[in-house]
C-alpha cells in the first residue's frame, strides 16, 4: 500500500516521503497512529502543495538572510566597554551584547545563537567573526571593542 508519511519512521522513510509499506502495517499501525496518510490523488495534490509552500518559504528565508548579509558583511561595529589599564576588559563582550548592538545599528532582528564567537571577547581591539544568518549565508563582521 503506498501511503504519505507524516513522520519520519525508522527504516521506512522521512516526513513528506510517499512510501510503499505492507499492508498490514499500514492499515494497523502507520494509519491508525496517524503517523501516516494513504496516498490517493487528493492527498498527493495536498502534499505537492505543501511542498511548493514549503519552498517558496525557504526562498523567502533566505532572501532576507542575503538581504541582512549586504548590510552586513565587511561591516564594523563598535561596542565601548569599561576596561583596565592594560588591553584587559572589566568582564567580557558577549554574543548577546554584540547581537544587541548590530539590532540597535542596523535595524536587524539578528539571534546571538547565529554569532559565531568561539568564546567571549576578554581584550580591547578588533575581532573578525561570523553571523550565520542562513545555512547557505555567512556574514563576516568586524567587532572594535574599545575602552570607555
Amino acid at each position: 500500500m503506498k501511503v504519505i508519511l507524516l513522520k519520519t519512521v525508522k527504516g521506512l522513510g522521512n516526513e513528506g516521503d510517499v512510501v510503499e509499506a505492507k499492508d498490514g502495517y499500514a492499515t494497523n499501525y502507520l494509519l491508525p497512529k496517524k503517523i501516516a496518510i494513504r496516498a490517493n490523488e487528493e492527498n498527493m495534490a495536498s502534499l505537492e502543495e505543501q511542498l511548493r509552500q514549503q519552498e517558496a518559504e525557504r526562498a523567502a528565508e533566505k532572501e532576507a538572510a542575503q538581504a541582512a548579509h549586504d548590510k552586513l558583511d565587511s561591516q564594523t561595529v563598535v561596542l565601548k566597554v569599561k576596561a583596565g589599564t592594560g588591553e584587559r576588559l572589566f568582564g567580557s563582550v558577549t554574543a548577546k551584547e554584540i547581537a544587541d548592538v548590530i539590532n540597535a545599528t542596523y535595524g536587524l532582528n539578528i539571534d546571538k545563537r547565529k554569532i559565531d564567537l568561539k568564546e567571549n571577547i576578554k581584550e580591547k581591539g578588533l575581532k573578525e567573526l561570523q553571523i550565520k544568518l542562513h545555512p547557505e549565508v555567512t556574514a563576516t563582521l568586524t567587532v572594535d571593542v574599545q575602552a570607555i
